[in-house]
């Protein structure tokens, strides 16, 4: 084999094997793109002390929507959300994977009643693969309603808010 192949093959087998060490997704947030979905619609009423504050919300219901989340977006309108629906109670953790926006996390029982708030922070690198900070209840959940950082205290919600669910569109046999 000629030095030229050999060099050849040998930058071939280095490439290959950084590649294999880097984190999948992307590297820089201009790198980052939005997982395109159909995702149903609906409004997460939350009621405390007489006042009730409504989110407009996207529902993760299907694992792959879970998964991806609030992803690669770069901003949440101030009364959006997103509603993450498990088929069954879990402890599952959420982590701010390629996660560009902080936000703030209700995780819900099956009587849609609070059982931990947490404000999560993005991490110093979001595209990092996880787990960095994660967090999760100390009790099962079925439900967890992201929105936008310090929306809860804003509207002065914390966990004997009660939340109520209504669909935009009904749900698909």
């Amino acid at each position: 084999m000629s030095a030229r192949r050999t060099l050849a093959a040998i930058a071939v087998g280095v490439l290959a094997a950084v590649s294999i060490g880097l984190p999948a997704g992307p590297a820089r947030a201009e790198d980052c793109t939005i997982p395109v979905f159909r995702y149903r619609h609906g409004i997460v009423s939350l009621i405390e002390h007489g006042a009730t504050v409504n989110v407009r919300v996207e529902v993760a219901d299907t694992e792959r929507a879970r998964e991806v989340g609030l992803m690669c977006r770069r901003a949440l309108d101030p009364d959006a959300g997103m509603l993450f629906v498990f088929e069954d109670v879990t402890r599952e953790p959420f982590w701010m994977k390629n996660t560009l926006i902080p936000l703030s996390i209700a995780f819900l029982d099956t009587r849609w009643h609070a059982v931990g708030i947490f404000d999560m922070r993005v991490a110093p690198n979001p595209f990092d693969p996880p787990p960095g900070d994660i967090w999760g209840p100390s009790r099962p959940y079925q439900y967890a309603l992201e929105v936008n950082q310090g929306f809860f205290k804003v509207h002065g919600l914390d966990d004997r808010a009660q939340f109520r669910f209504t669909p935009s569109e009904p749900a698909k046999p």
